[in-house]
This record gives structure tokens, sequence and C-alpha cells, in this order.
């Protein structure tokens, strides 16, 4: 398949669909999460829940870095760009979330504040070479997708020897998300889900492999089927993962193979071990504090930490009462759950950074299943 329209194909999703239907067992229910926003976004967009028998649900998962970065450190962004000389950047998405008292880091710009939003880390080493005069942090988050990039700009401010740039960093793992999931699937307040088998995501896996699910699969007695993100993927995706349990099988396939091998992109993986470590823990929203999830820089390259430069010291923020979106990325709960949503939660005026992302499951609802005119694959149709 060479054209995307050919992932779209809806006589294929039809025979895929139908194939779901007669495999999946009547007398059992599956219950798979999908671990990223983008198949979630994509779930919602072609109406592919709408196409699966009434016994196999999707559970939405907290593959959204947006929406699972603690209200502590956006606060602590947003502190950041108020240091006066500090010239703050960050991507589209992270300027809206809402932090603390409904700040955010563009109402931060609004008061005068020099916050820049960029699409990409060399845009922040730009803004730095061009700005000598000003403190230029670059405000990363990101899954093991974006953190290559921010490790080049890192390296990139070491070689020019840049002195006013710095990274305040946020990445964090996906496998450590994972098996917060399956050790503590019972969370005191929130609630409990039931996990029977994940979609796994496709472009953090061209980072790490699909070998990097093999522990959890071996482990936990959970089927990992990795799959792409157009509709015909995802659909595949949820058949083989049918397959496995019918079977009583536990392993790890990847649907997505035009893109991801076992063992991933180890030039990346080389370059990303040589900036960073693993922080001993790191918060999540809805996950609490996961062990060994977290990166941050090593001490080779301490002088373009943010974190050391400016003494920066995340503290724990207590999440808005009505908002749901801790249960929602743990998937305990769905946006239509949340009181709020629709109403005094919208896009324009976001209480939760789920509603914010483009990956977060509560924009994927109140942009696609609002509406009656949601875009659904049909028979016979290549849109």
């Amino acid at each position: 398949m060479k054209y995307i329209s050919e992932f779209r194909d809806g006589r294929v999703a039809s025979a895929i669909a139908a194939a779901i239907a007669r495999e999946a067992d009547p007398a059992r229910d599956y219950h798979l999460m999908e671990f990223c926003g983008g198949h979630t976004h994509a779930i919602f967009r072609y109406g592919i829940q709408d196409l699966l028998p009434a016994n196999i649900r999707l559970v939405h998962g907290p593959g959204c870095p947006v929406c699972v970065l603690p209200i502590g450190r956006l606060d602590s962004a947003i502190e950041l760009a108020g240091i006066p000389n500090v010239m703050l950047c960050s991507y589209g998405d992270m300027l809206r979330v809402p932090g603390s008292r409904k700040r955010s880091l563009l109402k931060a710009r609004a008061e005068g504040r020099d916050v820049r939003m960029v699409y990409s880390c060399a845009e922040a080493i730009r803004l730095a070479v061009d700005n000598p005069g000003k403190e230029v942090v670059f405000f990363a988050i990101g899954f093991e997708t974006t953190t290559p990039p921010t490790a080049v700009a890192i390296r990139e401010a070491h070689r020019l020897g840049l002195s006013n740039f710095s990274v305040f960093c946020n990445h964090v793992l996906t496998p450590s998300a994972i098996q917060s999931i399956l050790n503590s699937p019972d969370v005191r307040q929130i609630g409990s889900v039931r996990v029977d088998g994940f979609i796994g995501p496709s472009h953090v896996s061209t980072i790490i492999g699909s070998r990097a699910y093999e522990y959890f699969a071996r482990e936990y007695q959970r089927p990992v089927v990795i799959s792409g993100f157009e509709p015909l993927d995802v659909l595949q995706g949820i058949l083989m993962l049918v397959r496995q349990l019918n079977e009583h099988r536990a392993e790890v396939e990847n649907q997505f193979s035009r893109g991801v091998t076992r063992t991933g992109n180890t030039k990346a993986q080389a370059l990303v071990a040589d900036v960073f470590e693993l922080r001993r823990t790191f918060e999540w929203r809805g996950l609490g504090v996961v062990p060994y999830s977290g990166l941050r820089i090593k001490k080779q390259y301490a002088r373009y930490d943010a974190e050391a430069r400016f003494a920066v010291q995340p503290r724990p923020v207590a999440e808005n009462k009505a908002c749901e979106c801790g249960a929602i990325l743990r998937g305990v709960k769905k946006p239509l759950d949340c009181r709020i949503f629709g109403t005094v939660c919208t896009p324009r005026n976001p209480i939760g950074s789920c509603m914010v992302s483009s990956e977060g499951a509560c924009a994927a609802y109140y942009k696609f299943r609002r509406r009656n005119d949601a875009p659904t694959l049909q028979a016979g149709s290549n849109e």
C-alpha cells in the first residue's frame, strides 16, 4: 500500500469488521486499551467503535503527553516564564493547558511574559542564537517519539557553545506507564479498569521497537499488537488481539510492520542514552507517581538543564474536583462521565488537559462524538 486512501478503504474496513464479528466469542467480553491518543482520535474520527460487536470495548489509555503532565510541573513552567529575561518556548497545545487557578502559558503571554510557540526543537535553538541577551528555556514534553529531537537540541547547544539555552525536561516513557496500569489496576479514589490486551502505539514503537513490550506479554499475560493510526490499521490490530485472546496467547505482534521493527531505531536510542538518564520517580496525571518513568538530563549536560539552572522545585497540586481527567487517562471513566464535559469544559474554555490536546480523549469526544454527522467508513467508500 502506497497511498493514504488505501488505508481508508471502506470495503476493506467492512470485510475486517465482519471478520472481527465472526471471530469474537459472544460468550465473553474483550476490553482492549488503545494506549495512544492518536488511536483514540482515529477510532472516533472513523466511527470504528460502531463497526465492532458490543462485547468488544475499547478503553482509552494515558498515551497523550500533554494530558499526563501533572499540574505542578506546568505551574513550574509558568513560573519560569515569569522570571525576568526568560523566553520560554514549547509546542502549541502545551500553551493552552490550564494549570492551578486556571493559569496557562497563553495567559502568561497575555500578561506580557515572553512565551513562544515552536514547531520543533531546532526553532528553540534558533531563538537562543538570535536572542543572545535572553535566557531561552525549551519546555520539553513527550514520549519516546519526541525525546531524540530534544537530545539533538541539547547536543547542538553544546556544539555551538550556547550559554543562554536550557531545557525543562518532562519526557516520559511508555513501558513504565503500561507497567503501572498492569501493576495497580485498582486505585483508591479513582476506581479500577480491566485491560485484556493493548493496542500498542506505532510512532513510539518506531523508536523503542516491539521488543520493549515483550516483558508485559510474558509476565502479565496480556497480548500487545502495535498498530498504525489509519482506520484499517486499527481494525486489523483489533482482529489480531481478538485472535490472540481466543487462542489464549499473549504475544507481541506488529501490525505496523511498515514502520516498526523489533529493535527499533538504535541510533535514536543511543542518542537518548547519551543525553538523558532515568529519574527514580516521576508524577503522571491520572497514574500518580510512577517509578523510573521519566527522564532527566545527565550531569555532563547540566548547563542545559533548566531545573538545575533555575532551581525548579515542582510542587504537588490537587486536581480540580470537577475534572475527571485523571480517571479518563487511566481508562476508568470516559469523557461523557464527566459532569462538566461540553458545558463548563470545552476546547475554548478547557478545565482539564484532556480537552486541550489534539490527542486528548475529551477533545476526540467533543469533536466527533457530540455530532450526529461524525464521519464513518461505509462500504464502497475510499474517503
